[in-house]
């Protein structure tokens, strides 16, 4: 079964809100079974568009993130950022096809 990922982009507008979002969604993910592969680190945008800050979120499966994202506790977290930043996240299913060599 494919792992999930969530491809999160966003730039913060408000700090203080935004922190409390931080401090609230771990209990989400830990329930969840996410780790994080990328969060916040440097970068270089090579095509396109960014925003300032980058993450990406593992998950065991795909359904796994679907669930987290519309759980209740994650929804009570996301509500402590709505307004907090610019975000674009998107859910999506690994690939567990074949691999260039």
């Amino acid at each position: 079964m494919a792992k999930g990922y969530w491809i999160v982009r966003l730039d913060i507008t408000q700090l203080e809100p935004f922190q409390a979002y931080i401090a609230a969604n771990g209990a989400a993910l830990a329930e969840y079974g996410a780790q994080y592969l990328a969060r916040a680190g440097q970068y270089q945008c090579v095509e396109g568009n960014t925003r300032s800050r980058n993450t990406i979120v593992e998950f065991p499966t795909y359904q796994a993130a679907l669930d987290c994202y519309h759980s209740v506790p994650y929804q009570n977290a996301k509500a402590l950022r709505d307004g907090a930043c610019e975000i674009d996240l998107v859910v999506v299913e690994g690939y567990d096809g074949v691999q260039p060599r």
